[in-house]
């Protein structure tokens, strides 16, 4: 794949947003029934501390919120700010990637089935340290049919047995690691959910980049759990690994060629 940063006309820049924005909307209720086991069709929102449900004009992406000025019409509570920050990484993330590929069916694909999804695991494992299956494994599926679409032009079969050894890598790597960790200090290091992320991702990227997603996402989360024990005094305190791999995928899809330039470079 090759980075086409192009200027593209305003008016399809200011669509992909808006469908970011909406998007980022919809993650906000996944990422706050997902993990209670809520459904995310049933009921309509609702504000969370007074159970009132949202009308459809309390609930225009970034707008309301302003409008409203971040509280309850109803109760007058302050509205979590995450709202706003997940929103507005989604309208974000919806613009670079539609400006990344430069194609419609490329951009739907990865942003609906890989950035989308990312975006609410790295929210819903930073709140309650879980990364739910629901989404992972699908996931993986998903991954398959992506990268095989997105390289099926030239690499059809190519791209399906990458997909299937990025699998193997990408999961089976940190399985090892956290098989390898509970039996030497006899408690668990990385969760299932981890593991399970790692294959997704080895699904989209194939073999080779999902090698350099683990090692991005091992340096920043070694690099950020120093810095967060040292301030908190407490060598015991575990933070999410999904972050850092979700963060590191993005990293590999946009900026991938150019990581690896800068790397080989130091080697020489």
């Amino acid at each position: 794949m090759t980075v086409l940063f192009m200027t593209a006309p305003i008016l399809i820049l200011t669509f992909v947003g808006i469908f970011g924005l909406c998007v980022g909307s919809f993650l906000n209720v996944v990422i706050c029934r997902l993990p209670r086991e809520k459904s995310i069709v049933k009921p309509r929102s609702y504000c969370p501390q007074c159970q009132h449900p949202i009308a459809w004009y309390e609930n225009i992406p970034l707008i309301s919120f302003l409008l409203l000025r971040g509280k309850c019409r109803h109760c007058h509570k302050a509205i979590s700010f995450q709202y706003v920050i997940v929103e507005l990484l989604s309208g974000i993330l919806s613009v670079m990637t539609f400006l990344y590929f430069q194609n419609w069916l490329l951009y739907f694909a990865w942003f609906c089935l890989f950035i989308a999804p990312l975006l609410a695991i790295i929210f819903i494992d930073l709140a309650h340290r879980i990364i739910p299956d629901t989404i992972s494994l699908p996931g993986i599926g998903a991954g398959i049919l992506v990268h095989y679409l997105d390289n099926s032009p030239l690499f059809g079969k190519q791209a399906l047995i990458e997909s299937a050894l990025g699998i193997l890598m990408g999961g089976g790597f940190l399985f090892l690691v956290a098989w390898g960790y509970e039996k030497m200090k006899k408690k668990e290091g990385l969760g299932g959910g981890d593991v399970k992320l790692a294959a997704m991702l080895g699904a989209f990227f194939g073999w080779q980049p999902i090698l350099m997603i683990l090692l991005v996402a091992s340096v920043l989360g070694t690099i950020i759990g120093l810095i967060v024990v040292s301030c908190k005094k407490n060598w015991q305190y575990a933070l999410p690994f999904g972050p850092f791999l979700a963060f590191a995928a993005y990293l590999q899809l946009f900026f991938g060629s150019q990581i690896l330039n800068w790397y080989l470079s130091l080697l020489h």
